[in-house]
């Protein structure tokens, strides 16, 4: 049992389509004129979208002394002559007008510190930057389709909420009676004049293509990125002056449509450009700005300030807000004026400001970072992670990256040769940056109802109950102005009566055709009850043949099955036929093969027969022959020794008489009739040798007799034996007896004895033909069986012969043998 520990299941992203138009990133340059007339430019605008930068005096760019003049192209570029209002049309109109759209931006200016970035992002009195000109389009254009405070409300989780008349109405005087909390100005007091003149009644601008039957509201927020933490600079934080408290910072969360946000920020409803301008010069006043070598209001941090802006349509009347959260639309703009990168060799940094300018830098390469590796994805089709969790400037602008917005950049460069190692890798980032490309945000849907409500709302208005005219009533008795009044109310008064009337006829009138529809439709009921009565008629007729050929097709699919398990059978049948007829031809042909082979055989055979036959008739002549000289060779040497005995006994019984001649020697018998016959000898597997014998001589041996030693049976050894001897067998009591001294003697063979030796052996008598009795030791091996038996496995068997001597004396001739046994006596004693 193996343990594993549990992990938390993955969100599956956000699906993309896959054929999504895609915009590169919008990067656009700024060069800011010079601090003084006599200091060394390095930058040189070549045309509207190129600058070319040079090496200052006194740096080498390469080993041979030669300056290395490298050029950049960009989408536009902003010559030192360009003001505001020129780089606003370009650059962040548009995003406003995407931004009524319900499309997200981004706009965010980037560059070496003192570059021009927050004069461009902010701007100053009489020459109002990007934010408060963008406020100004903004409020101008959606003005008189603002909704009222708090009928838009944010749920905390980057979303917004509709609130009714009622809840919005309770909420404005419950915030104008908390008196202790200070209120956001309003769009009637008077401007603080420090931005007041910042954008002049001469460069208002507005769009014209809005859409008047939605309601709008705005939302700002401002935070900053101090160190890789998230401050919220409108978090209003009470001041204890014996124990200050540090601002607590934020954390970034995701929203249900994975889009990355502040949690626990502060959102303020803003109504116009001066109450949004001056909630932003708040939180500009609590910005961590420092005084550097390089620039004396040096940011030390990076400012986002968001534009929220949230949008729902009007109701079919045109009078009120359609109170569903799902049509509410939120689009938002980020200002994003990010912090200058700088070197602390030229800065001089320490303490504090060296970590504040080690995390500024950090975070520019991590962008940096990410721009390459999208770059990277884009170019050559890999899939490798955008570390975009490395910053929190990255994380919290993943989305727009992956394709919730427009996304430009506004890269500022300072001309003077200071900064010209600076300058060069700012304009390599951004010639990276404009290689990414950014999925085209999508157009939001709209809502069903006519366009033109509001208009005719207030049309509606204006000819029911006209406006009344300006009366300046001086006097009570004002003869002139009293008058004209009560005629304007009494015409009012008839207008309203005359309304009701018509409204009573109508109202009549649809009460009658009410009534009217209403037998219509109970005619139409009862005629529809008919039909639903016919129609549950045939519905169960089609559910019975429903039913009917369902059971159909069961049965034609377990015919079809059958039939297809027949003609199955048949192919293998078919096949077993084809088969076997092929096996039958085989083994017809093989038999007519054998049958060929066997006439072939039995000629040879009896080929062979007739020349064994031929051969076997040879030799037995040939052995006959030989046997038949032989016994005349025996008998000539009978004859011979019995001539001289004959001999001997005549000279001893004749002592002193002369002796007699001796008898002629007998003839031997001729060889040449054997000559002749070995010349005719045939090939023989086993010739017979013949030898001739003389005189038989056996000496007497004297001395003790010699015991016969028994026979050692072969059997004998080191090994454990069975000695099985049938209790049928008889005893013979001869010398030679087989001795076995390993051995356990049994009369029935069993497993206990079989299981402690490991020989066997069995003694068995049988008749042989000579009438005596033949003794066979048949002897094997004893092996274990698989099963836990014994078994035995026959290897060798001995034959044990007993013989009598005088059986083949009985059988010879009576004539010759005893004649030959007398000689051989005779010839005994003579020795």
């Amino acid at each position: 049992l193996s343990l594993r520990k549990a992990k938390t299941p993955r969100r599956p992203g956000q699906k993309k389509p896959s054929n999504i138009e895609k915009d590169p990133v919008g990067v656009y340059c700024r060069i800011r004129p010079l601090g003084a007339e006599d200091e060394e430019c390095c930058v040189e605008m070549i045309s509207s979208a190129t600058i070319q930068l040079h090496a200052p005096d006194g740096l080498k760019a390469n080993r041979n002394g030669e300056f290395k003049e490298t050029q950049y192209s960009f989408k536009k570029v902003f010559g030192i002559n360009t003001n505001q209002i020129e780089l606003f049309e370009d650059v962040a109109k548009p995003l406003i007008e995407d931004l009524i759209h319900c499309k997200n931006g981004l706009l965010f200016t980037y560059g070496v510190t003192g570059s021009g970035k927050t004069f461009t992002m902010t701007g100053s009195p009489g020459e109002g930057g990007l934010l408060p000109r963008s406020l100004d389009i903004l409020f101008n254009t959606i003005g008189p389709f603002q909704a009222k405070r708090f009928v838009f409300k944010p749920d905390e989780k980057n979303g917004m909420e509709i609130q009714g008349q009622v809840d919005a109405l309770l909420e404005r005087q419950k915030r104008d009676s908390q008196q202790s909390v200070p209120k956001t100005p309003s769009s009637r007091q008077k401007a603080d004049p420090e931005f007041a003149d910042m954008i002049s009644s001469e460069e208002a601008r507005k769009f014209e293509n809005v859409d008047e039957d939605c309601c709008y509201s705005v939302f700002v927020s401002y935070i900053e990125i101090y160190n890789n933490y998230i401050y919220d600079l409108l978090e209003d934080a009470q001041f204890d002056p014996i124990r200050p408290k540090a601002p607590q910072s934020k954390i970034l969360r995701e929203d249900q449509n994975h889009n990355m946000y502040v949690a626990g920020c502060t959102e303020v409803e803003v109504k116009s450009t001066e109450e949004a301008f001056e909630v932003f010069w708040k939180g500009q006043k609590k910005r961590r700005i420092a005084n550097t070598e390089l620039n004396r209001e040096s940011s030390r941090s990076h400012s986002v300030f968001t534009v929220k802006l949230a949008q729902a349509p009007l109701d079919a009347d045109g009078d009120h807000i359609l109170q569903d959260k799902n049509q509410v639309n939120v689009s938002q703009l980020c200002l994003v004026d990010l912090a200058g990168s700088e070197r602390t060799s030229r800065t001089r940094a320490e303490g504090s400001r060296l970590r504040e300018a080690g995390n500024i830098n950090q975070s520019l390469m991590t962008l940096r970072t990410c721009m390459e590796v999208l770059r990277e994805n884009q170019i050559c089709g890999t899939n490798k992670m955008v570390p975009y969790r490395d910053s929190k400037v990255t994380h919290l602008f993943k989305n727009y990256f992956d394709g919730e917005g427009k996304v430009r950049m506004i890269v500022c460069v300072n001309p003077k040769a200071d900064d010209y190692d600076e300058t060069m890798l700012v304009l390599r980032f951004a010639e990276v940056t404009q290689e990414v490309e950014v999925a085209r945000p999508i157009d939001r849907p709209i809502c069903g109802l006519a366009a033109g409500r509001r208009h005719r709302n207030r049309a509606f208005k204006d000819e029911l109950l006209p406006s009344l005219p300006n009366f300046e009533l001086v006097d009570p008795a004002d003869d002139q102005s009293l008058p004209r009044l009560i005629e304007i109310l009494e015409r009012r008064h008839r207008v309203r009566q005359m309304m009701a009337q018509q409204y009573d006829q109508t109202a009549n009138t649809l009460k009658s055709m009410f009534q009217q529809f209403d037998g219509q439709i109970n005619a139409k009921e009862t005629f529809l009850h008919a039909q639903r009565c016919k129609l549950s008629e045939k519905e169960k007729v089609i559910l019975s043949q429903k039913t009917e050929l369902e059971r159909l097709e069961k049965k034609s699919k377990t015919l079809e099955y059958k039939v297809d398990i027949l003609q199955k059978t048949t192919d293998m049948y078919e096949q077993d036929k084809r088969s076997l007829r092929q096996e039958l031809e085989t083994r017809d042909q093989r038999l007519q093969r054998e049958l060929t082979d066997r006439k072939r055989m039995e000629q040879r055979m009896q080929g062979m027969v007739t020349d064994t036959k031929f051969k076997w008739e040879k030799e037995c002549e040939r052995r006959v022959n030989a046997k038949q000289l032989e016994m005349q060779n025996k008998l000539w040497v009978k004859d011979e020794k019995l001539k001289q005995l004959k001999a001997i006994v005549t000279e001893s019984s004749g002592v002193g008489v002369f002796p007699t001649e001796r008898p002629e020697k007998p003839e031997r018998p001729s060889r040449e009739r054997d000559h002749n016959v070995g010349q005719m000898r045939s090939a023989s597997p086993s010739p017979l040798h013949v030898t001739f014998p003389t005189f038989l001589y056996h000496p007497v041996v004297t001395g003790l007799p010699v015991h016969p030693m028994h026979r050692r049976s072969h059997s004998a050894g080191g090994e454990k034996w069975v000695d099985h001897k049938p209790s049928s067998n008889l005893d013979l009591d001869t010398v030679m007896q087989p001795i076995l001294p390993n051995a356990i003697k049994v009369s029935t063979p069993n497993e206990k004895a079989l299981s402690k030796c490991q020989k066997y052996v069995l003694r068995h008598q049988e008749l042989a033909s000579d009438g005596e009795i033949e003794t066979k030791l048949i002897k094997g091996n004893v092996f274990k069986t698989r099963g836990g038996g014994q078994a035995v496995q026959f290897t060798d068997i001995e034959t044990l012969k007993h013989e009598c001597p005088t059986a083949s004396s009985r059988k010879r001739g009576s004539g010759s043998g005893d004649g030959a046994a007398h000689m051989e006596d005779i010839e005994n004693r003579v020795s």
